[in-house]
């Protein structure tokens, strides 16, 4: 039989990583494209013998001409820390990739998956958030250039859908952490470990009241997994997290507990635009995908503490 051939931007990412492993192991032939500007080569090492894995470097804002069943686009850094270092770069990856997939995907009639992201609700005035909410966004603050892309990003898959009847599917994440993280990625599970492993101050932006919701990225890939195998009429968006709230000191100490660390905590201003609340409304995806998250906070956690443990030992 032919192994169905799928393409994966950003594959060499923490989440484009760990999609091309489960990939893999449903028997597909995995094409991975990265530009290594927040992926890393150590995440796809276990994979680069795979015979029916590939990698190519290159950037989504340049056209790519390759045969392929499928593709995820998963291409765009997504931490503030990254994003916002060349807020140009990020809107031209998200909205210039965007278009060059959907070329892509309409000259092969293709499946397409994006990767959008619960930034589109900005700082959301309901809560939780569901699909049908159109957003609180400010389109000139220091995260617009991954919000407002991310936002025109689904304009365009809309829009290819309507104009060319292109099969698309849209998904909402929500914070996912697990290993293959960046250590300096400024996210907050991420950033709370490496502190606390390091005997660092941990770092609380505001008072620490504000909440999100994590979900383990096993969980978000299988998400993917199912998305993808919807029939024609289901589109999306649909949200994709842990409708679990936490309070963000709350994390900070089951971080110390967990980690057994002694570093202390320290509060810092709440940077511009930071959502207050953050939680997934996952009703649709319970009834599209019969997808509910599966792993608590607390075996995640102690997933991820173990992968960051291991890193800094080598």
């Amino acid at each position: 039989m032919t192994k169905k051939r799928v393409l994966v931007t950003g594959g060499a990412g923490f989440l484009g990583s760990h999609l091309c492993e489960r990939l893999l192991r449903e028997g597909c032939d995995v094409l991975c494209l990265d530009n290594f500007f927040t992926g890393s080569k150590q995440n796809i090492v276990p994979f680069l013998d795979h015979p029916f894995f590939e990698l190519v470097r290159h950037d989504v804002c340049v056209p790519l001409k390759v045969e392929v069943d499928e593709i995820y686009n998963l291409a765009c850094p997504a931490s503030p820390i990254h994003y916002q270092s060349d807020p140009v770069q990020t809107t031209k990856t998200s909205i210039h990739g965007a278009i060059n997939m959907l070329s892509l995907a309409q000259t092969l009639n293709a499946k397409i998956l994006q990767a959008s992201t619960s930034e589109v609700y900005g700082d959301p005035e309901i809560h939780p958030q569901h699909e049908g909410y159109w957003g609180n966004v400010n389109p000139i603050g220091l995260r617009s250039c991954y919000d407002e892309s991310k936002r025109c990003a689904e304009t365009l898959f809309f829009d290819y859908r309507r104009q060319f009847g292109l099969p698309i599917k849209v998904v909402r994440i929500f914070n996912t952490y697990g290993p293959r993280m960046h250590p300096q990625d400024g996210r907050v599970v991420s950033n709370f470990i490496v502190q606390a492993l390091r005997g660092e101050p941990i770092t609380i932006y505001g008072d620490g009241s504000q909440t999100r919701s994590f979900c383990y990225v096993d969980d978000l890939i299988e998400g993917f997994i199912r998305l993808m195998a919807t029939g024609p009429d289901f589109t999306g968006p649909v949200n994709l997290g842990n409708p679990v709230e936490f309070r963000i000191a709350d994390l900070a100490h089951l971080v110390l507990k967990m980690t057994g660390s002694s570093s202390k905590l320290i509060f810092m201003p709440l940077p511009q635009d930071d959502p207050k609340q953050r939680k997934p409304d996952i009703t649709l995806a319970k009834q599209q995908l019969d997808w509910t998250p599966k792993v608590s906070l607390e075996e995640g956690l102690g997933q991820t503490i173990h992968y960051f443990k291991k890193l800094f030992s080598q």
